[in-house]
């Protein structure tokens, strides 16, 4: 099995733009072969890092959904419906360099979502061995940690800014591991777009009560906007930006191996 590595947090807070990075870091590093999967229903990962993707999960589902409202005869001749879910599933694997990348993406019909994460859980389940690192970006939020959606997770990447409010965010899901005795390595707590870099007691004060390990503080970045408007894929910022400069000092520090 590779080395699993989640990046969980509320909304907002630049989760996915580290989650990118993250990947980036680890490809400049000669890591790899990496499975990248965006377990957001509001996937955007793939904009980060520069990819087009072939289609999602949840499409997949959807296809599959009508298919077998028409009957057996809409599948392919010869192939069962379980055959055909397998065959899309793999077309939907984006080749990236470095890197594969999976997108969970969301289905339209009502209460179908459980689905969705279930077929991807298993799909991740059949891909990990093949892939050195396996690095999932969660909803915000926490189910997919409650789901088990990767296990166990060798280290966790608990994603805040600079709040109170998201201080106690990423708290809660940091006593969801504990509560639900989920099979988790090292968690880490990253506070992202800090204000030159630099907490104020409250927000420091509220980490220490909610027992987090602060690995590091990733500043405000301009250039991150920037980017952003123009739709420029947020891995091509230069080695020495604000935000990456930061966020690789942060993980150059950590043991991301077995």
């Amino acid at each position: 099995m590779g080395y699993k590595i989640a990046v969980a947090g509320k909304g907002g807070t630049g989760k996915t733009t580290l989650t990118g990075l993250l990947i980036d870091y680890l490809i400049k590093k000669g890591s790899g072969p990496i499975l990248a999967v965006d377990a957001d229903a509001n996937a955007n990962l793939n904009e980060v890092l520069g990819t087009e993707i072939e289609g999602t999960i949840g499409d997949v589902r959807e296809e599959i959904a009508q298919k077998s409202l028409m009957g057996d005869d809409s599948f392919p001749a010869g192939m069962r419906k379980a055959d055909y879910l397998k065959y899309k599933l793999n077309a939907m694997i984006t080749e990236g360099d470095g890197y594969d990348l999976i997108v969970m993406g969301r289905s339209q019909g009502p209460g179908c979502y459980c689905y969705v994460n279930g077929v991807l859980k298993a799909q991740v389940d059949a891909l990990a061995g093949n892939y050195d690192y396996i690095v999932v970006d969660n909803e915000a939020g926490m189910e997919h940690l409650s789901r088990k959606l990767v296990d166990p997770v060798d280290t966790l990447f608990l994603i805040s800014d600079c709040s109170r409010r998201g201080i106690q965010a990423v708290g809660r899901i940091n006593q969801l591991v504990s509560e639900l005795k989920l099979n988790v390595g090292q968690i880490f707590l990253i506070v992202n777009r800090a204000p030159e870099g630099v907490l104020n007691e409250g927000v420091k004060e509220e980490i220490e009560k909610q027992k987090l390990n602060l690995i590091g503080v990733v500043p405000m970045d301009q250039m991150i906007y920037n980017y952003d408007s123009d739709g420029k894929p947020l891995i091509d910022l230069p080695d020495d930006s604000l935000s990456r400069k930061a966020f690789n000092e942060i993980l150059s520090k950590i043991q991301l191996k077995k």
